[in-house]
């Protein structure tokens, strides 16, 4: 799995705007309290806003919220909205490739993957992260010297 820089922007984004308890968010603010550059973050803000994660309003008023509580936004929610399906190989969703011969087991590596990232990624709320609650099976796999492993 590779967390790219504009699904990683997407989550810290909505993590300051899950902070602020539904004031808005400038998104010059919001770029400079995470360390993401300006334009970059516009284009994730609007793909954030087609995916009815975020509203906004123009105006000295206005800015960016939550278009819902961060007790129901997941990381998968959020991951989905800027890169499309959590898993794919080679731009295919697993159930939909076909190999021959001794290389057709391997479909079922590439859904057993897809399902652990599904498992956390969707049981992670933009919430938990802000109040530092994970759900206990993060802090279980986190524990395992293996998760901290460079390989």
């Amino acid at each position: 799995m590779h967390i790219t820089a504009k699904a990683d922007y997407a989550v810290r984004t909505l993590l300051e705007l899950a902070s602020t308890e539904g004031a808005p968010g400038k998104a010059e603010a919001l770029a400079g309290a995470q360390n993401i550059p300006h334009k970059f973050l516009e284009s994730v803000l609007s793909d954030l806003r087609r995916a009815d994660l975020v509203r906004s309003r123009r105006g000295p008023d206005g800015g960016y919220w939550l278009a819902r509580p961060p007790a129901e936004i997941s990381v998968a929610d959020v991951v989905r909205a800027v890169e499309g399906p959590l898993a794919s190989v080679r731009g295919q969703r697993p159930e939909d490739i076909d190999y021959p011969g001794p290389a057709q087991p391997l479909q079922l590596v590439w859904l057993a993957v897809r399902a652990n990232m599904r498992a956390v990624l969707e049981e992670v709320s933009l919430a938990d992260i802000v109040d530092e609650h994970l759900p206990t099976f993060v802090h279980e796999l986190t524990s395992d010297p293996g998760a901290w492993a460079r390989r």
